[in-house]
This record gives structure tokens, C-alpha cells and sequence, in this order.
């Protein structure tokens, strides 16, 4: 798992990275936590309120500083997010004429 904490350095940035840290320490999960502080490669993501949160790819937040229980929650929504996308679809392997 990927995480992305978007923001410039300012103050509210840090402490979404440090929460994000903290967050993913209380679980236990492997997950590598990325600073982007590029503002052309936020902007390419499509983020304009920071700081912001990209789990593998997807922005899950913007614009606030969540506390590290609302991370735990994001984590597991983007990945049952995930999980519903890789389900194949229900008339998968069916031939209509």
C-alpha cells in the first residue's frame, strides 16, 4: 500500500504526515507514506485543497488535517473500495445474443 501525503510544508501538512505515520504504526500494516510537496505533481492529481491523501492512487481526502482515527478509516474504505472495483461484474462469462 501506497500512501501520499500532499501538501507544501506548511504546518497543517506536517501534521497530516505525522498522523498518517501514526496511523499506519497503531495498524500494523506495511504501507510505504510519501511527502509530495511538488506542487505541479498535486495539481496533477487533481488536488486543490491542502493538505491532502492519496491511498494507492486515489485521493481520499483534501483540505483538512483528519485526526489519526479518521486515517484508520480512510485506509479501510479505500480498501474495500478497491475490493468492490476488482469484483468482476455480475454478467461476466455470459454470452448475449
Amino acid at each position: 500500500m501506497k500512501i501520499q501525503v500532499l501538501g507544501t510544508g506548511c504546518a497543517r501538512c506536517k501534521e497530516t504526515f505525522d498522523h498518517v505515520s501514526v496511523a499506519v504504526q497503531e495498524l500494523g500494516v506495511a504501507a510505504e507514506v510519501e511527502k509530495v510537496t511538488d506542487i505541479k505533481e498535486i495539481m496533477k492529481m487533481g488536488v486543490m485543497g491542502l493538505p491532502g491523501i492519496v491511498v494507492d492512487g486515489r485521493v481520499v481526502l483534501t483540505g483538512s488535517v483528519p485526526a489519526v482515527e479518521r486515517v484508520k478509516e480512510l485506509r479501510s474504505k479505500a480498501i474495500q473500495t478497491e475490493k468492490r472495483q476488482k469484483k468482476p461484474p455480475a454478467h461476466a462469462g455470459r454470452v448475449f445474443l
